[in-house]
Parts: structure tokens; sequence; C-alpha cells
């Protein structure tokens, strides 16, 4: 198949997505505004369309190792593509992602994130956005549910290295919540920016729970290591040349943790 044909179909699978966006943020808006279950089932709904239309559009389907956590608890993903929050947010019970401020505003995506639970943080004001999370997500912690964080703040390409953020270790010392890694490869295949879609099987794969109680800088640097070096060996397995690269040590604030 020509890069010419799959670049076509990935324009017309990108249509076809936002096409359904809007058609399913119109026929569902009553029910999303009704209750919080109405916005969180009517995005699983429309992730699991988009991974359909995914598989026979263009060619990309996706494969789950290890057991996603069905407890309440913290899961901390690798972010590669607007794909794994649909991906990872589809799998889990009841889950809930901080998110950017700015998504608030995007048209329907936003509403429905934010009737659905997710905490919408400022991340550029630093230490008063790690304040916001855990005012927020206390406020929210009635109901079990997964909360669900990017350590890094942003999508990262296969391969790139970014630190991991501090904000991640505030909430799991705060909470005192076990963390569940997830490592993916599916930036090889959806990449940050772009419309080409790459054909092939995108893996995402939660690994072993770091328990709650662990001192920050050592959990950090356990979860730093246990999510790159994982989503670093998808990437290999998909074909794609990443060098051996050490973890970035992890820079915490504050008296030694």
């Amino acid at each position: 198949m020509s890069y010419y044909i799959q670049w076509l179909r990935s324009l017309a699978f990108s249509i076809v997505s936002y096409g359904l966006m809007a058609v399913m943020g119109i026929l569902f808006l009553p029910y999303a505004l009704s209750t919080r279950d109405g916005a969180m089932n009517t995005c699983k709904w429309y992730a699991r369309a988009i991974i359909w239309l995914a598989g026979w559009m263009i060619g990309l389907r996706f494969e789950v190792r290890g057991v996603p956590p069905t407890f309440g608890c913290m899961v901390a993903a690798k972010h590669q593509s607007f794909m794994d929050v649909m991906f990872i947010y589809q799998l889990l019970p009841r889950p809930r992602f901080i998110m950017k401020r700015l998504l608030l505003y995007a048209p329907v995506l936003g509403l429905f994130a934010y009737r659905a639970g997710c905490i919408p943080v400022d991340r550029g004001k630093k230490g008063q956005a790690i304040k916001d999370m855990l005012t927020r997500v206390r406020a929210g912690d009635v109901a079990p549910g997964q909360l669900c964080i990017y350590p890094q703040g942003t999508r990262v390409a296969p391969g790139a290295i970014a630190p991991y953020k501090k904000g991640t270790a505030a909430l799991y010392a705060d909470l005192g919540q076990p963390v569940v890694p997830v490592a993916t490869n599916v930036g090889v295949f959806w990449p940050k920016r772009g419309i080409f879609r790459k054909p092939g099987t995108a893996v995402f794969e939660f690994l072993d729970p770091i328990p709650a109680g662990e001192r920050l800088r050592p959990f950090l640097h356990q979860l730093e290591e246990a999510i790159e070096t994982r989503s670093n060996a998808l990437a290999r397995e998909a074909g794609m040349i990443v060098p051996l690269s050490p973890v970035i040590p992890p820079e915490i604030d504050g008296p030694p943790v």
C-alpha cells in the first residue's frame, strides 16, 4: 500500500472521527448533562467507536497486555497521542483524567470531559497547578475510581526524553493509593502531529502496581524506569530504532523524601 493511499485513508478517518464526535455530542448532550455516568458512558462509546473505525479504515489495531485495574488507584501512563487517552479511558471502570484547563474550551470534548469527572489544571502555574490538582482530587474523591495522569505532562514521541513532573509524586503522597504504570508504543503508529496514521498493532501494557507509601524520589524514579523501559521496548517491537538511554533522575523540591 502506497504512502499516499494510506494518507488519504488517514484523512478520511480524521474527518469521520471529528464528525462522529459532533453527532454524538449533540445526540447525547441531555444524557451527559443529566448525570456524570451519562457523560462517562458517552465518552466510552465514542472511544470504542473510534477504535473500531481505526481497525478497518486505517488498519490500526490494538492489543492490551497486563491487567487494567478495577480498584481505586492512580494510573500513570505514557502519553504519545490522543488515541492513548481514548483507549485507556474505555478500558477502566471509572476513570478520571487530569487534563489541561485549555481543553475545557474545546467544542464537545471539553464539556463531556468535565461532566465525566476529569480534573482541569493550569499547567503554566507550576506549584499552583499542583495545589489545584490536590484540591480538586480531594473534592471529587468520594466515589472510588481510577485517577489517570500523564507524568510527563504532555505528549512525548517514542524514544524522546522528557522529565517526569513532581505533580505525580505529590498526588501519590496525598492520596495514599497504589499507582499502576502504563507503557505504550501507539506513537509509532499515531504521531503527535500530522494526519498520517500507520497501520499495525499498537500495544498498551499495564505494569505491576507500585504500592502506596514509598518514599517520593525512589517512587518517581521507579515509575519512570518502568514506563520508559517498557515503552521503548514496545517501540522496538513495532520496528522503531530506539537507542538505550538512562532514566533522568527525578527532581523533587523540599526536604529529603
